[in-house]
């Protein structure tokens, strides 16, 4: 077998071709319809807004603030042996395509999910994100095995580009049958339902095409144990942080602020529809009023860093974060709505953009080791989730007013600006690998 000949451009538009594929359930699924058609199938019924779970009775908001929490904690659980699993015995495509299928077969079966199926659609909610957020860690691995390290950031702007174009092209074929769902002669319960399956088929389809055009054979790293191996590179990089102060500073800061800003990403639905009395139609708007004011501050917040520097231009975002927080406590319908919404699109995406960029700078110069450093930091992005929408869930489930989440929410991101003001403002930092 030849090895695989790097920057192809065949094989990295099929490997661009997967984030096109697999984008659709991160918008439909798990922002724009599904979190509106749960709520709406579990409000007002024999128990209120409760939610009959396997015998416990539990506030739908909750619920799936908690279904959330955990996609992500088994997620995080998995990274490392799946990492391991795929270096070790080069079995990235086969790991990666059971993963798809999982992810978007799950996706398919929402289609069958119903007031009366509650439990079958949770479970299932949950097995389409674990199959998302595993593939995504097969998906990362290839790109060192197919480009060379000068094309890493053009090959993954254009995979993230090309997810984005794909994502929104099915978001607004499926928002004419939700919002137009009288004039086609169905019920909008019906039109969200066809859309989970228009998400499963597209990830699906899509895939195959990717991975027509990925090599199947990538090189072997059979020292070690196959399992073991991710933990002990783990291992490695907490030891090393350990010695690298202002990257321990930067991860802590990162682990509060993530926590806000990501829970404000997966749960902004439900505070919409629950809090704020925001209709149906208004929502889906707003969502991809996000997500296009998303790649705009991107920008400007890349800009502002080029100027002040990472950590000042973080500070800035944060601070804004914290500004949100206090709107959305006091935010009614209309306009102070769509504002409130605007400010969360503008700087969730430059927060998101400056947050890696910073990692980057702040890993020592001269590791060649950036896959465990990367794996370490998507693991601390998926904890943060994990304690950011449990939180979340739980102060509603014990006030009852989700408007309390956000003073929680708010205080995440009080406490990063305490460890992210202790980092110097540089464009770049001279960190050293520890001896």
């Amino acid at each position: 077998m030849q090895p695989t000949i790097k920057n192809d451009p065949k094989i990295i538009n099929a490997w661009c071709t997967y984030d096109w594929a697999n984008s659709v359930y991160s918008l439909t699924i798990t922002t724009a319809i599904f979190p509106e058609y749960f709520l709406g199938i579990t409000k007002n019924g024999a128990n209120g807004n409760l939610v009959d779970f396997f015998g416990f009775l539990v506030p739908n908001t909750v619920l799936y603030s908690w279904a959330v929490s955990i996609v992500f904690l088994v997620s995080a659980i998995l990274s490392p042996f799946l990492t391991s699993i795929a270096d070790y015995s080069g079995m990235k495509k086969t790991f990666m395509k059971v993963s798809c299928y999982t992810g978007s077969v799950a996706c398919a079966a929402l289609y069958f999910l119903n007031e009366h199926t509650i439990e079958f659609g949770v479970l299932t909610f949950v097995l389409a994100g674990i199959g998302y957020s595993s593939s995504i860690v097969f998906y990362n691995s290839y790109l060192p095995e197919i480009a060379t390290e000068d094309q890493y950031d053009r090959i993954s702007a254009k995979g993230y580009t090309w997810g984005y174009i794909g994502s929104v092209l099915l978001l607004i074929i499926n928002l004419v049958c939700v919002v137009f769902h009288e004039k086609i002669g169905i019920t909008i319960g019906f039109a969200s339902r066809i859309s989970f399956l228009t998400v499963g088929v597209w990830w699906l389809g899509f895939g195959q095409l990717s991975f027509m055009g990925l090599p199947k054979v990538q090189q072997k790293n059979n020292r070690g144990n196959m399992l073991t191996n991710g933990l002990k590179e783990l291992k490695k990089v907490w030891d090393s942080i350990q010695k690298l102060p202002l990257l321990k500073r930067f991860l802590v800061g990162f682990f509060f602020y993530n926590m806000g800003v990501q829970t404000v990403m997966y749960l902004a639905p439900l505070f919409a529809k629950e809090v704020i009395g925001v209709d149906s139609q208004s929502l889906i708007a707003t969502i991809l009023l996000i997500q296009l004011v998303a790649i705009a501050g991107a920008y400007a917040l890349n800009m502002l860093s080029n100027k002040i520097g990472n950590t000042h231009a973080l500070l800035v975002g944060v601070v804004v974060w914290i500004v949100i927080c206090c709107m959305g406590y006091v935010v009614q319908p209309g306009m102070s709505f769509f504002i409130l919404a605007g400010s969360i699109g503008f700087v969730m995406g430059g927060v998101q953009s400056l947050s890696r960029a910073t990692y980057s700078k702040l890993m020592p110069v001269n590791t060649k080791d950036h896959a465990s450093y990367f794996s370490f930091f998507d693991i601390v992005d998926k904890m943060s989730i994990v304690l950011g929408t449990f939180s979340y869930g739980l102060i509603r489930q014990l006030t009852g007013d989700m408007r309390n989440s956000l003073i929680a929410l708010g205080i995440y991101f009080v406490i990063s600006i305490f460890f992210l003001r202790l980092i110097p403002s540089k464009q770049v930092y001279n960190t050293q690998m520890p001896d």
